[in-house]
């Protein structure tokens, strides 16, 4: 198979360099990855077990893992504990395992994207490039004061925020919620990572602040607030900022969210 076949995209040069540690077990889905990272131009490196998995990262310092959950000696889950003691690349999960409360698990635990099979190919690669993109600027030092993603522009120096070229204002409540997301632009954040960083620990229980408050930011940056392509839901787990929707993320979004106008008075602000 050749790159347009298996991903309908192109990397780019950095993408194409990167090596790609895999850890499945399972002889055809390994070798079917294997043609379509090799397709693109990664460097693909291969474990069965999870001991192998981490024995591999630890010595060969791959730029991204691509993790089975359903491993013969270990539980994926543990994997990802193990490798993120000393590890801060990324890691995308694909595993069968579809329930809501296995995927918020292995994102706490430490992976950075979760793909459920079965899967398009092209859809495991296109979050493979995010995740290679959202690494590469997550090891630099500093941190940019001024960051584009999609169609926001957010200035931390200023604490300015604008879309399309708008600016838009913003309570301090949205802002953190607002520089979160771009910052982590298309990765997927829990509910309770959310909630611990822009509220405190004793909030990540508090999911209902959070629904306010994302329904607020959409009416205020969705060209269609009903139908978000930049502030995704996703059901049951959390959120991730959308800089590059594919076609099912506006087909199939779902919006969970109350209107804005229905949050707790203890929540507004001014």
């Amino acid at each position: 198979m050749n790159g347009e076949e298996n991903g309908g995209g192109r990397n780019s040069p950095a993408d194409s360099m990167a090596v790609v540690l895999l850890i499945e077990d399972e002889p055809s889905m390994q070798r079917l990855l294997e043609i379509a990272l090799e397709g693109q131009g990664y460097q693909v490196i291969l474990a069965n077990t999870g001991h192998q998995g981490i024995v591999q990262a630890a010595t060969r310092n791959p730029d991204l893992v691509l993790l089975d959950l359903g491993l013969p000696d270990m539980e994926g889950e543990e994997v990802i504990r193990r490798i993120r003691e000393w590890w801060s690349r990324p890691i995308v999960v694909i595993s069968a395992r579809g329930r809501e409360e296995e995927k918020v698990q292995v994102l706490d635990a430490g992976a950075d994207d979760y793909v459920t099979k079965p899967f398009d190919v092209r859809e495991m690669l296109a979050r493979l490039r995010v995740a290679l993109r959202h690494g590469r600027a997550q090891s630099g030092e500093k941190m940019e004061a001024v960051i584009r993603a999609g169609p926001v522009l957010l200035d931390s120096s200023l604490r300015k925020v604008t879309v399309n070229e708008r600016e838009i204002r913003l309570t301090p409540t949205e802002y953190r919620l607002l520089a979160l997301l771009v910052r982590n632009a298309d990765r997927v954040l829990t509910h309770s990572q959310i909630l611990k960083e822009v509220w405190g620990p004793a909030y990540v229980n508090q999911v209902a602040y959070l629904r306010v408050y994302m329904a607020q930011l959409r009416q205020k940056i969705e060209k269609n607030p009903s139908r978000p392509v930049c502030l995704l839901n996703e059901p049951g787990i959390g959120y991730r900022f959308c800089t590059n929707p594919l076609p099912d993320d506006t087909a199939g979004s779902r919006q969970d969210e109350k209107k804005s106008g229905e949050g707790p008075e203890s929540m507004r602000e001014n």
